[in-house]
């Protein structure tokens, strides 16, 4: 019997729509019940884009509003009996982009004034914060039940402005004037929730509001968004061996490519891993593998933040830091680390609890890849066909093992694209190397340490580890003897794969490789 067609929800951002219809859903009720029943009243949750925070915004409202029919068969209805119905008022932010003050004052009084015909209120108040304190006191009354004021992407409006000087004080005033009657309200409030990717500064947008509690690193949400590996066992194990057969394998093998693109995320320690939800979903729907997360958008302002930052690619991850360092509100940061964590292209793998230190990388290959693929421009070329078409080609010398070729290809491309600025640096050389050999998709490191120094560039196939040293107008041959004479290949004598030697030597003058020689470390 043919298996009933399984929908998948992707860009489905309303709890109602999808539970009317047959689309798939992971349950997370388990963790509405727990955020609408803690402590706190006031609660908010970081993520990043695409990673399920409106869906679960949409569901406390369809929880608020009582509507018990969308949650059967749920784990919400092992606690839940009362099911009381609450006036509910959900923003959302995410249409609050590319305004300025004006438009965006505008913008929150059209939300305002579509919140206002629920409850068959009219009001012509021209400032936001008293229109929402007004709302807010009579729909209580009206309803004789407290409000949930629910608002999803709180900081959409601020986050293409997070690097303007100019720009987010005054936008950020504006949030701040909407948001400053929720703390006055109290009394009239049965729940406050608000999401977004950026941390939230007390000192700035939400200045009177200091007693929000922040669950976005509690053990207990890690799950709340995302999908976990036991998820995808549990609840897609149809879907997996479907997708296995589009792809020509194995489920367990499926799984392993699902986990190598887009596993990886960490938003506590110890946490399950986390797949990214969109990328999963589409490569389930679209039946292969793809950049599905970072190909649906890169913020500008994360170039250019990485730009004013001055973070080289491999410097991207691979960073320790206490939590203050990262979970930290972006406006006030004076590293790119929280903009990196909290925007998803870096997460947290592992935690060392002597000194309250995390540890930081980019989570799986899907971003590795994207990232590389978005920093070319900046220190190849912007020729994006060319580029694709030369990383193909070096990816089949690569697969065969087959250096020399790889680094002939490498040599006619640098050769042939027009002059990037930057490039009088070994170290500007050094990150081209580690850009190609990612977009490869292979492990690649920079600066890698030994007993006697640094290698320059260490690249990790399935089957050999290259050990690279890099020159400037010097030759290959002085590259390679850095490397015997520092005896670099010691330092990984037990790495269990036939170790390569590589020295190339760039020309400064042609901007590309001149020479490079390749030894085989012989086995002692």
């Amino acid at each position: 019997m043919e298996q009933q067609r399984r929908f998948y929800p992707i860009g489905i951002q309303t709890f109602s729509e999808l539970r009317n219809k047959p689309y798939l859903y992971i349950d997370k009720t388990e963790h509405v019940y727990r955020i609408t029943h803690s402590d706190s009243k006031y609660v908010f949750l970081s993520r990043p884009r695409r990673f399920g925070k409106s869906l679960l915004t949409s569901t406390l409202q369809a929880y608020f509003e009582g509507r018990k029919e969308l949650f059967k068969g749920l784990a919400i209805e092992k606690w839940e009996t009362e099911w009381t119905e609450y006036p509910v008022l959900h923003f959302d932010m995410s249409m609050g982009k590319h305004l300025d003050k004006e438009g965006l004052e505008r913008y929150l009084l059209w939300q305002l004034k579509t919140l206002e015909r629920n409850f068959g209120i009219e009001s012509d108040i021209p400032d936001t914060n008293t229109r929402l304190t007004d709302l807010i006191r009579r729909a209580c009354e009206q309803t004789g039940r407290q409000v949930a004021v629910l608002i999803d992407e709180y900081d959409a409006p601020l986050l293409d402005v997070v690097h303007e000087e100019e720009d987010l004080p005054i936008l950020r005033n504006v949030m701040r004037n909407f948001y400053s009657p929720l703390k006055a309200c109290d009394p009239y409030l049965r729940f406050v929730f608000l999401t977004g990717i950026t941390k939230f500064s007390q000192l700035s947008i939400f200045s009177e509001l200091n007693n929000i509690e922040n669950i976005s690193m509690l053990p207990e949400y890690a799950t709340v968004c995302g999908i976990s590996e036991e998820e995808i066992r549990t609840q897609m194990a149809a879907d997996l061996e479907i997708l296995a057969g589009k792809l020509g394998t194995t489920p367990e093998e499926a799984m392993r490519q699902l986990k190598e693109n887009y596993d990886g995320y960490h938003f506590t320690w110890p946490s399950p891993d986390i797949y990214n939800p969109f990328s999963l979903l589409m490569a389930f729907s679209q039946g292969k593998l793809g950049s599905y997360w970072f190909g649906s958008g890169t913020p500008t302002y994360l170039i250019e933040m990485l730009n004013k930052f001055n973070v080289p690619p491999s410097k991207i991850g691979g960073t320790e830091a206490m939590a203050s360092d990262f979970d930290a509100p972006t406006e006030r940061m004076t590293s790119i680390v929280p903009l990196l964590y909290q925007s998803g292209y870096i997460t947290i793998k592992d935690y060392d609890t002597n000194f309250d230190a995390y540890t930081l990388d980019i989570p799986n290959k899907e971003v590795r890849i994207g990232l590389m693929r978005s920093l070319i421009p900046y220190y190849i070329t912007p020729d994006s066909l060319s580029t694709n078409s030369m990383v193909i080609r070096m990816a089949r010398t690569m697969a065969r093992d087959d250096m020399d070729c790889m680094l002939q290809l490498l040599q006619t491309f640098l050769s042939t694209i027009p002059y990037c600025e930057r490039t009088d640096t070994e170290g500007h050389y050094q990150q081209v190397l580690y850009i190609i050999f990612s977009l490869l998709g292979y492990y690649a490191d920079v600066e890698v340490r030994t007993p006697k120094g640094r290698v320059d560039v260490v690249l990790r196939t399935p089957t050999t580890l290259y050990l690279i040293e890099a020159k400037l107008n010097r030759t290959a041959k002085a590259a390679m003897q850095q490397i015997n004479l520092k005896n670099y290949p010691e330092r990984f004598a037990l790495c269990g794969l036939p170790v390569v030697k590589v020295g190339i030597n760039f020309d400064l003058e042609r901007k590309t490789l001149g020479d490079w020689a390749i030894e085989t470390q012989q086995i002692q």
